[in-house]
Formats: C-alpha cells, sequence, structure tokens
C-alpha cells in the first residue's frame, strides 16, 4: 500500500509541476514583449523578475537534490529579483526553460522508495515529499502573481485559461475527462 501512495504522490507531484509550467506559458504567451517588464508599483515584480527568481530557485532547490542542500551556496536570491534595461523576452524564456529542465531532471527519475528519503533545504532536512509540496506551493504562488499580471496588462485582450466568465453553467454539461493515472 505505501509504494502504491508513494507512487501515485509522484505521479501526482509531477502532473501538478507540468501544469503550473503549462498555466504560466500560456499566461507568458499573451503578452507583448514590453509586459515582461512593467511593475505595477515600486515595489511591485515584473513577470522577468518573477521568472528569474522561480528559475534561481529551481536551480537551486533541484540541482542535485538527492545529495546537497537545497540552498545553494552560489545562490543570490535578492538578484533574482533585479532585471536589467538589457534583459529580453528571449532572456525571461531561457530562464524559464533551464528552470523547468531542472526540475524535471530531478523529480522524473523518482521512485516510489525515494518520497520518504531525507533531503535538507537551508539546513533544514525535509522528506522528498515534504520538499516537492514545498516548490509545489510556491510555484503555485509566483505562477498565479504572473497569470494575474498577464490578464492585468492584457486586460480585455486577454483570452481566460479557465472557465470563461458567462459559461460556467455550459461546463456543468461537459463530462470531464476521467482520470487516468501514468503507466
Amino acid at each position: 500500500m505505501a509504494f502504491e501512495v508513494s507512487k501515485h504522490y509522484l505521479e501526482e507531484a509531477r502532473r501538478q509541476m507540468r501544469g503550473h509550467k503549462r498555466m504560466g506559458e500560456a499566461a507568458m504567451a499573451q503578452l507583448r514583449d514590453e509586459d515582461f517588464f512593467v511593475t505595477l508599483d515600486p515595489e511591485s515584480n515584473s513577470v522577468a523578475a518573477l521568472v528569474k527568481h522561480l528559475a534561481g530557485n529551481m536551480r537551486s532547490r533541484f540541482t542535485d537534490f538527492l545529495s546537497s542542500d537545497g540552498e545553494k551556496p552560489d545562490r543570490f536570491r535578492d538578484r533574482e529579483f533585479e532585471v536589467t534595461p538589457a534583459t529580453t523576452r528571449a532572456d525571461v524564456m531561457k530562464w524559464w526553460d533551464e528552470g523547468w529542465a531542472c526540475v524535471f531532471a530531478a523529480i522524473d527519475p523518482l521512485k516510489p522508495e525515494d518520497v520518504m528519503r531525507a533531503v535538507t533545504i537551508r539546513s533544514e532536512p525535509h522528506t522528498v515529499l515534504q520538499a516537492i509540496n514545498r516548490q509545489i506551493a510556491h510555484y503555485a504562488q509566483h505562477i498565479g502573481q504572473i497569470v494575474f499580471l498577464a490578464k492585468h496588462l492584457r486586460s480585455s485582450e486577454w483570452k481566460t485559461l479557465s472557465i470563461p466568465r458567462g459559461k460556467s453553467e455550459e461546463y456543468k454539461t461537459v463530462p470531464p475527462k476521467p482520470y487516468k493515472p501514468a503507466s
């Protein structure tokens, strides 16, 4: 039973991570190049800064995931929120792709017996399950910010990423896709 639960957990964690990645990409695809660098006020982050931070976090947390502390000594978190005027949309998307590559390189090979292994983040012990959950929540928060900014910036040109307003009743009549675990 524990094996099956661990197997299911890893499948679900991978599914959620890929879903977060798709959601962020769908939001950023609607942005104009200049939108990546807009902040709503002096204390806010732009989409570019959020992506740079996510990529830095992903690299730190998931490089050598099972064997080294998730807070790498060469990570300078505060710099992740600094975006230079020379930064381009292509730079931002490169950060995005490199960050997610670190995530999937670490979690895709995990086996059910790894779920309760110990890893460290900032010298604090976590199980693999706890460490992954921590990152799923963190990434959801920042990807939600990206979606919010994209929707705000595109305004009436925004194409919803979920059920459009006024379509909830119609959605109820569409049967959901059955859950199909990964094999």
